[in-house]
Protein backbone atom coordinates (compact mmCIF):
# COMPACT_ATOMS: atom_id res chain seq x y z
CA UNK A 1 0.00 0.00 0.00
CA UNK A 2 2.85 2.41 0.80
CA UNK A 3 4.37 1.66 -2.61
CA UNK A 4 1.02 2.40 -4.28
CA UNK A 5 0.80 5.74 -2.49
CA UNK A 6 4.37 6.59 -3.53
CA UNK A 7 3.70 5.74 -7.17
CA UNK A 8 0.55 7.83 -7.20
CA UNK A 9 2.41 10.81 -5.71
CA UNK A 10 5.09 10.44 -8.39
CA UNK A 11 2.37 10.36 -11.04
CA UNK A 12 0.97 13.61 -9.68
CA UNK A 13 4.38 15.30 -9.68
CA UNK A 14 5.02 14.13 -13.23
CA UNK A 15 2.08 16.19 -14.46
CA UNK A 16 3.44 19.48 -13.11
CA UNK A 17 5.72 20.57 -15.98
CA UNK A 18 2.92 20.18 -18.53
CA UNK A 19 0.20 21.87 -16.50
CA UNK A 20 -0.67 25.43 -17.42
CA UNK A 21 -4.40 25.62 -16.74
CA UNK A 22 -6.43 25.28 -13.57
CA UNK A 23 -8.01 22.08 -14.91
CA UNK A 24 -7.07 19.64 -17.66
CA UNK A 25 -9.71 18.56 -20.20
CA UNK A 26 -9.24 14.90 -21.12
CA UNK A 27 -11.96 13.71 -23.49
CA UNK A 28 -15.67 13.34 -24.10
CA UNK A 29 -16.80 9.79 -23.45
CA UNK A 30 -20.43 8.70 -23.61
CA UNK A 31 -21.57 12.31 -23.63
CA UNK A 32 -19.58 13.11 -20.48
CA UNK A 33 -16.91 15.84 -20.63
CA UNK A 34 -14.12 14.44 -18.47
CA UNK A 35 -11.53 16.67 -16.82
CA UNK A 36 -8.63 16.08 -14.43
CA UNK A 37 -7.66 18.29 -11.50
CA UNK A 38 -5.29 17.95 -8.59
CA UNK A 39 -3.79 19.54 -5.52
CA UNK A 40 -0.35 19.14 -3.94
CA UNK A 41 0.51 20.73 -0.60
CA UNK A 42 3.76 20.57 1.35
CA UNK A 43 3.81 21.98 4.88
CA UNK A 44 6.58 23.02 7.26
CA UNK A 45 6.00 23.87 10.93
CA UNK A 46 8.37 25.41 13.49
CA UNK A 47 7.43 25.13 17.19
CA UNK A 48 8.31 27.58 19.92
CA UNK A 49 7.21 25.16 22.61
CA UNK A 50 6.06 26.21 26.04
CA UNK A 51 5.15 22.87 27.64
CA UNK A 52 4.37 19.70 25.73
CA UNK A 53 6.32 18.60 22.68
CA UNK A 54 4.18 19.32 19.63
CA UNK A 55 6.13 16.85 17.49
CA UNK A 56 5.99 13.14 18.37
CA UNK A 57 9.73 12.74 17.74
CA UNK A 58 10.62 15.64 20.06
CA UNK A 59 11.94 17.92 17.30
CA UNK A 60 11.12 21.61 17.21
CA UNK A 61 9.99 21.42 13.57
CA UNK A 62 8.12 19.18 11.12
CA UNK A 63 7.97 19.00 7.34
CA UNK A 64 5.96 16.67 5.16
CA UNK A 65 3.70 16.33 2.16
CA UNK A 66 0.23 17.33 3.31
CA UNK A 67 -1.98 16.41 0.36
CA UNK A 68 -1.63 14.82 -3.08
CA UNK A 69 -5.15 14.89 -4.46
CA UNK A 70 -6.23 13.52 -7.83
CA UNK A 71 -9.75 14.22 -9.06
CA UNK A 72 -11.66 13.14 -12.18
CA UNK A 73 -14.81 15.13 -12.95
CA UNK A 74 -17.48 14.34 -15.49
CA UNK A 75 -20.00 16.84 -16.83
CA UNK A 76 -22.92 15.25 -18.63
CA UNK A 77 -24.58 13.54 -20.29
CA UNK A 78 -27.42 15.98 -19.92
CA UNK A 79 -27.86 17.20 -16.37
CA UNK A 80 -25.85 14.36 -14.85
CA UNK A 81 -22.41 14.94 -13.31
CA UNK A 82 -19.96 12.74 -11.46
CA UNK A 83 -16.73 13.02 -9.48
CA UNK A 84 -14.06 10.58 -8.31
CA UNK A 85 -11.28 11.88 -6.08
CA UNK A 86 -8.42 10.25 -4.19
CA UNK A 87 -5.68 11.59 -1.91
CA UNK A 88 -2.58 9.58 -2.80
CA UNK A 89 -0.71 10.72 0.30
CA UNK A 90 -3.43 10.21 2.92
CA UNK A 91 -4.78 7.10 1.16
CA UNK A 92 -8.32 8.49 1.35
CA UNK A 93 -11.13 8.80 -1.14
CA UNK A 94 -12.42 12.35 -1.63
CA UNK A 95 -15.63 13.14 -3.52
CA UNK A 96 -16.97 9.96 -5.15
CA UNK A 97 -20.50 10.62 -6.29
CA UNK A 98 -23.03 11.14 -9.05
CA UNK A 99 -25.37 14.12 -9.11
CA UNK A 100 -28.33 15.38 -11.11
CA UNK A 101 -28.59 19.16 -11.42
CA UNK A 102 -31.31 21.50 -12.63
CA UNK A 103 -31.27 25.29 -12.51
CA UNK A 104 -32.25 25.31 -8.84
CA UNK A 105 -32.02 21.72 -7.55
CA UNK A 106 -29.24 19.18 -7.01
CA UNK A 107 -29.62 15.50 -6.06
CA UNK A 108 -26.42 13.71 -5.05
CA UNK A 109 -25.63 10.08 -4.22
CA UNK A 110 -22.26 8.82 -3.00
CA UNK A 111 -19.51 10.46 -0.92
CA UNK A 112 -19.61 14.25 -0.63
CA UNK A 113 -19.18 17.04 1.91
CA UNK A 114 -22.15 17.17 4.25
CA UNK A 115 -24.26 20.36 4.48
CA UNK A 116 -22.72 22.15 7.44
CA UNK A 117 -20.03 24.77 8.16
CA UNK A 118 -19.08 27.48 5.69
CA UNK A 119 -15.37 26.81 6.18
CA UNK A 120 -15.69 23.02 5.80
CA UNK A 121 -17.67 23.34 2.56
CA UNK A 122 -15.16 25.76 1.02
CA UNK A 123 -12.38 24.52 -1.25
CA UNK A 124 -9.28 23.25 0.56
CA UNK A 125 -6.93 24.91 -1.90
CA UNK A 126 -8.38 28.33 -1.08
CA UNK A 127 -8.40 28.13 2.72
CA UNK A 128 -7.73 31.61 4.07
CA UNK A 129 -5.50 30.11 6.77
CA UNK A 130 -3.37 26.98 6.54
CA UNK A 131 -5.27 25.13 9.25
CA UNK A 132 -9.02 25.39 9.47
CA UNK A 133 -10.22 26.88 12.74
CA UNK A 134 -10.61 24.70 15.84
CA UNK A 135 -14.37 25.17 15.41
CA UNK A 136 -14.32 23.38 12.07
CA UNK A 137 -11.84 20.70 13.08
CA UNK A 138 -13.81 19.86 16.22
CA UNK A 139 -17.42 19.92 15.11
CA UNK A 140 -17.78 20.12 11.31
CA UNK A 141 -18.88 17.06 9.36
CA UNK A 142 -16.69 16.32 6.34
CA UNK A 143 -17.24 13.82 3.55
CA UNK A 144 -19.58 10.88 4.14
CA UNK A 145 -21.46 8.37 2.01
CA UNK A 146 -25.03 9.50 1.71
CA UNK A 147 -27.99 10.81 -0.23
CA UNK A 148 -28.58 14.55 -0.37
CA UNK A 149 -30.69 17.30 -1.90
CA UNK A 150 -29.98 21.03 -2.26
CA UNK A 151 -32.12 23.93 -3.47
CA UNK A 152 -30.43 27.15 -4.58
CA UNK A 153 -31.97 30.52 -5.43
CA UNK A 154 -30.36 33.93 -5.88
CA UNK A 155 -30.68 35.04 -2.27
CA UNK A 156 -31.20 31.83 -0.32
CA UNK A 157 -30.77 28.09 -0.35
CA UNK A 158 -31.21 24.95 1.72
CA UNK A 159 -29.79 21.42 1.77
CA UNK A 160 -30.46 18.16 3.61
CA UNK A 161 -28.61 14.87 3.72
CA UNK A 162 -28.76 11.39 5.24
CA UNK A 163 -25.33 9.81 5.62
CA UNK A 164 -23.32 6.85 6.91
CA UNK A 165 -19.58 6.28 7.20
CA UNK A 166 -16.75 7.27 4.84
CA UNK A 167 -15.52 5.22 1.88
CA UNK A 168 -12.15 5.10 3.63
CA UNK A 169 -12.90 4.75 7.35
CA UNK A 170 -10.95 7.29 9.39
CA UNK A 171 -9.23 5.92 12.47
CA UNK A 172 -9.93 9.10 14.44
CA UNK A 173 -12.96 10.87 12.88
CA UNK A 174 -13.84 14.16 14.54
CA UNK A 175 -17.49 13.24 15.03
CA UNK A 176 -17.30 9.44 14.93
CA UNK A 177 -18.54 6.99 12.31
CA UNK A 178 -22.26 6.65 13.03
CA UNK A 179 -25.26 7.13 10.75
CA UNK A 180 -27.02 10.46 10.88
CA UNK A 181 -28.57 13.38 9.08
CA UNK A 182 -27.76 17.04 8.53
CA UNK A 183 -29.29 20.19 7.14
CA UNK A 184 -28.10 23.69 6.25
CA UNK A 185 -29.91 26.85 5.18
CA UNK A 186 -28.54 30.24 4.19
CA UNK A 187 -29.79 33.69 3.26
CA UNK A 188 -27.97 36.50 1.46
CA UNK A 189 -29.86 39.78 2.08
CA UNK A 190 -27.11 41.56 0.12
CA UNK A 191 -25.93 39.80 -3.04
CA UNK A 192 -24.22 42.20 -5.40
CA UNK A 193 -20.98 42.23 -7.33
CA UNK A 194 -18.11 42.71 -4.84
CA UNK A 195 -20.59 43.30 -2.02
CA UNK A 196 -22.54 40.56 -0.23
CA UNK A 197 -23.66 39.37 3.17
CA UNK A 198 -24.09 35.66 3.93
CA UNK A 199 -26.00 34.28 6.94
CA UNK A 200 -26.46 30.58 7.61
CA UNK A 201 -27.62 27.91 10.05
CA UNK A 202 -26.83 24.20 10.18
CA UNK A 203 -27.70 21.17 12.30
CA UNK A 204 -26.18 17.68 12.37
CA UNK A 205 -27.45 14.70 14.40
CA UNK A 206 -25.67 11.33 14.32
CA UNK A 207 -24.97 8.18 16.28
CA UNK A 208 -21.93 8.28 18.53
CA UNK A 209 -19.69 5.49 17.24
CA UNK A 210 -15.90 5.23 17.27
CA UNK A 211 -13.87 3.53 14.51
CA UNK A 212 -14.50 0.15 16.17
CA UNK A 213 -18.25 0.67 16.26
CA UNK A 214 -18.43 1.21 20.02
CA UNK A 215 -20.87 3.75 21.47
CA UNK A 216 -18.17 6.25 22.36
CA UNK A 217 -17.21 9.82 21.49
CA UNK A 218 -13.96 11.77 21.60
CA UNK A 219 -13.45 15.45 20.81
CA UNK A 220 -9.99 16.91 20.29
CA UNK A 221 -8.13 19.25 17.96
CA UNK A 222 -4.63 20.37 17.03
CA UNK A 223 -3.44 23.91 17.90
CA UNK A 224 -4.15 25.40 14.44
CA UNK A 225 -1.12 23.61 12.99
CA UNK A 226 -1.90 20.51 10.92
CA UNK A 227 1.46 18.79 11.43
CA UNK A 228 1.41 19.05 15.23
CA UNK A 229 0.99 15.63 16.86
CA UNK A 230 -0.18 16.95 20.24
CA UNK A 231 -3.77 17.91 20.95
CA UNK A 232 -3.78 20.39 23.82
CA UNK A 233 -7.51 20.01 24.38
CA UNK A 234 -8.89 16.48 24.36
CA UNK A 235 -11.91 14.94 26.09
CA UNK A 236 -10.56 11.40 25.82
CA UNK A 237 -12.94 8.54 25.03
CA UNK A 238 -16.27 8.60 26.85
CA UNK A 239 -19.53 6.65 26.57
CA UNK A 240 -22.11 8.35 24.36
CA UNK A 241 -25.37 7.84 22.48
CA UNK A 242 -25.67 10.68 19.95
CA UNK A 243 -23.82 13.81 18.85
CA UNK A 244 -25.76 16.93 17.94
CA UNK A 245 -24.12 20.04 16.48
CA UNK A 246 -25.85 23.37 15.89
CA UNK A 247 -23.97 25.91 13.78
CA UNK A 248 -24.27 29.61 12.95
CA UNK A 249 -22.20 31.09 10.12
CA UNK A 250 -21.73 34.48 8.48
CA UNK A 251 -19.55 36.25 5.94
CA UNK A 252 -19.43 39.83 4.70
CA UNK A 253 -17.51 41.06 1.64
CA UNK A 254 -16.99 44.67 0.60
CA UNK A 255 -14.53 45.01 -2.26
CA UNK A 256 -11.12 43.62 -1.19
CA UNK A 257 -12.19 43.04 2.45
CA UNK A 258 -13.84 39.98 3.96
CA UNK A 259 -15.03 39.16 7.48
CA UNK A 260 -16.09 35.60 8.30
CA UNK A 261 -17.27 33.95 11.52
CA UNK A 262 -18.82 30.71 12.76
CA UNK A 263 -20.07 29.37 16.07
CA UNK A 264 -20.80 25.70 16.77
CA UNK A 265 -22.42 24.22 19.84
CA UNK A 266 -22.13 20.47 20.44
CA UNK A 267 -24.28 18.29 22.70
CA UNK A 268 -23.39 14.65 23.29
CA UNK A 269 -26.23 12.66 24.83
CA UNK A 270 -24.99 9.96 27.19
CA UNK A 271 -26.51 6.85 28.80
CA UNK A 272 -27.51 6.80 32.46
CA UNK A 273 -26.10 7.61 34.94
CA UNK A 274 -23.97 10.15 33.06
CA UNK A 275 -24.93 13.74 32.35
CA UNK A 276 -24.90 14.94 28.75
CA UNK A 277 -21.75 16.70 27.56
CA UNK A 278 -21.74 20.16 26.02
CA UNK A 279 -18.85 21.81 24.19
CA UNK A 280 -18.62 24.86 21.98
CA UNK A 281 -16.26 26.77 19.71
CA UNK A 282 -16.23 29.87 17.53
CA UNK A 283 -13.93 31.84 15.26
CA UNK A 284 -13.88 35.23 13.58
CA UNK A 285 -11.38 36.56 11.06
CA UNK A 286 -10.72 39.31 8.58
CA UNK A 287 -8.91 39.13 5.21
CA UNK A 288 -7.64 41.96 3.01
CA UNK A 289 -6.69 41.46 -0.63
CA UNK A 290 -3.80 43.90 -0.91
CA UNK A 291 -3.86 43.70 -4.71
CA UNK A 292 -7.53 44.69 -4.94
CA UNK A 293 -9.29 41.46 -5.90
CA UNK A 294 -12.72 40.67 -4.48
CA UNK A 295 -14.60 37.44 -3.83
CA UNK A 296 -17.56 35.92 -5.65
CA UNK A 297 -20.65 34.42 -4.03
CA UNK A 298 -22.05 31.19 -5.42
CA UNK A 299 -24.54 28.68 -3.98
CA UNK A 300 -24.05 29.83 -0.42
CA UNK A 301 -20.24 29.79 -0.57
CA UNK A 302 -17.55 32.47 -0.80
CA UNK A 303 -15.39 31.84 -3.89
CA UNK A 304 -11.75 32.97 -4.03
CA UNK A 305 -10.89 34.84 -7.26
CA UNK A 306 -7.91 34.53 -9.57
CA UNK A 307 -5.26 37.27 -9.46
CA UNK A 308 -6.01 40.45 -11.39
CA UNK A 309 -2.39 40.47 -12.57
CA UNK A 310 -1.12 36.94 -13.25
CA UNK A 311 2.53 37.96 -12.96
CA UNK A 312 2.14 39.97 -9.75
CA UNK A 313 -0.31 37.50 -8.27
CA UNK A 314 -2.84 38.09 -5.51
CA UNK A 315 -1.54 39.06 -2.07
CA UNK A 316 -3.64 38.59 1.08
CA UNK A 317 -3.13 39.33 4.77
CA UNK A 318 -5.45 38.24 7.55
CA UNK A 319 -5.97 37.86 11.28
CA UNK A 320 -8.06 35.16 12.99
CA UNK A 321 -9.20 34.56 16.55
CA UNK A 322 -10.66 31.18 17.49
CA UNK A 323 -11.81 29.80 20.80
CA UNK A 324 -12.81 26.29 21.96
CA UNK A 325 -14.24 25.09 25.28
CA UNK A 326 -14.34 21.33 25.99
CA UNK A 327 -14.86 21.69 29.73
CA UNK A 328 -18.17 20.44 31.10
CA UNK A 329 -17.35 19.34 34.63
CA UNK A 330 -15.94 20.30 38.01
CA UNK A 331 -12.98 19.50 40.22
CA UNK A 332 -13.97 19.13 43.88
CA UNK A 333 -12.07 18.25 47.03
CA UNK A 334 -13.58 16.07 49.75
CA UNK A 335 -11.27 17.74 52.24
CA UNK A 336 -10.56 21.39 51.33
CA UNK A 337 -7.53 21.30 53.60
CA UNK A 338 -6.02 18.51 51.48
CA UNK A 339 -5.84 19.66 47.82
CA UNK A 340 -3.91 16.52 46.84
CA UNK A 341 -7.10 14.41 46.71
CA UNK A 342 -9.38 15.65 43.93
CA UNK A 343 -12.57 14.30 42.41
CA UNK A 344 -13.48 15.14 38.82
CA UNK A 345 -17.18 15.30 37.96
CA UNK A 346 -18.05 15.35 34.27
CA UNK A 347 -15.51 15.87 31.47
CA UNK A 348 -12.66 18.38 31.48
CA UNK A 349 -11.29 18.42 27.94
CA UNK A 350 -9.71 21.84 28.31
CA UNK A 351 -9.97 25.34 26.87
CA UNK A 352 -7.95 26.96 24.09
CA UNK A 353 -7.85 30.30 22.34
CA UNK A 354 -5.57 31.10 19.41
CA UNK A 355 -4.56 34.15 17.42
CA UNK A 356 -3.33 33.54 13.87
CA UNK A 357 -1.67 36.09 11.58
CA UNK A 358 -1.53 34.94 7.98
CA UNK A 359 -0.27 35.92 4.54
CA UNK A 360 -1.12 34.26 1.20
CA UNK A 361 0.36 34.73 -2.26
CA UNK A 362 -1.56 33.28 -5.23
CA UNK A 363 0.53 33.30 -8.42
CA UNK A 364 -1.13 32.80 -11.80
CA UNK A 365 -3.81 30.07 -11.56
CA UNK A 366 -1.70 27.26 -10.13
CA UNK A 367 0.57 28.30 -7.26
CA UNK A 368 0.10 29.47 -3.70
CA UNK A 369 2.45 30.18 -0.80
CA UNK A 370 0.97 30.59 2.69
CA UNK A 371 2.71 31.75 5.86
CA UNK A 372 1.01 31.69 9.30
CA UNK A 373 2.07 32.64 12.80
CA UNK A 374 -0.05 31.12 15.59
CA UNK A 375 -0.11 32.20 19.24
CA UNK A 376 -1.72 29.51 21.42
CA UNK A 377 -3.18 29.91 24.91
CA UNK A 378 -4.47 26.60 26.31
CA UNK A 379 -5.41 25.23 29.72
CA UNK A 380 -6.44 21.73 30.79
CA UNK A 381 -6.83 19.87 34.06
CA UNK A 382 -4.11 17.23 34.40
CA UNK A 383 -4.81 14.48 36.91
CA UNK A 384 -1.10 13.70 37.16
CA UNK A 385 -0.48 17.27 38.34
CA UNK A 386 -3.79 17.59 40.18
CA UNK A 387 -4.02 21.07 38.68
CA UNK A 388 -5.01 23.06 35.63
CA UNK A 389 -1.91 23.26 33.44
CA UNK A 390 -1.40 26.06 30.91
CA UNK A 391 0.52 25.58 27.67
CA UNK A 392 1.18 28.57 25.41
CA UNK A 393 3.39 27.72 22.42
CA UNK A 394 3.99 29.87 19.37
CA UNK A 395 3.98 28.18 15.96
CA UNK A 396 5.16 29.30 12.52
CA UNK A 397 3.78 27.40 9.53
CA UNK A 398 4.63 27.54 5.82
CA UNK A 399 2.82 25.90 2.90
CA UNK A 400 3.84 25.47 -0.73
CA UNK A 401 0.91 24.56 -2.96
CA UNK A 402 0.42 23.58 -6.59
CA UNK A 403 -3.01 22.92 -8.09
CA UNK A 404 -4.68 22.53 -11.44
Amino acid sequence: MNMLRLLLCVAVLATIPNTVKAQIAIDVIGGSEISFSGLIQTDMDWYGEDGQNLSSDGNDSDAQLRRAELVLNGKGPGMWNWALGYDAYANNFLDANVSYRTDVSTFVLGQYKQPNSLEELSSTKNNDFMSMAMTTNLFAMGRRLGLGYAYTAQHWGAAASYFGNELTPNQSPSLGTGYGWGTRAYYAPINEQAHFLHLGLSYVDLEARNSSGQAQARLRTRPDADLADTRMIDTGDFSADRLKVFGIESAYVQGPFKIQAELMDNTVTRPDPYNDFNGSSYYVYGIWNLTGETWNYRNGLVVTPLPNDRNLGMWQVGVRYDNADLNDGLVTYADPSDPTVAQVTGILGGKEENWTIGMNWYWRSNFKIALNYVMVNSSKYQSSENAVVEDNPEITTLRLQFYW
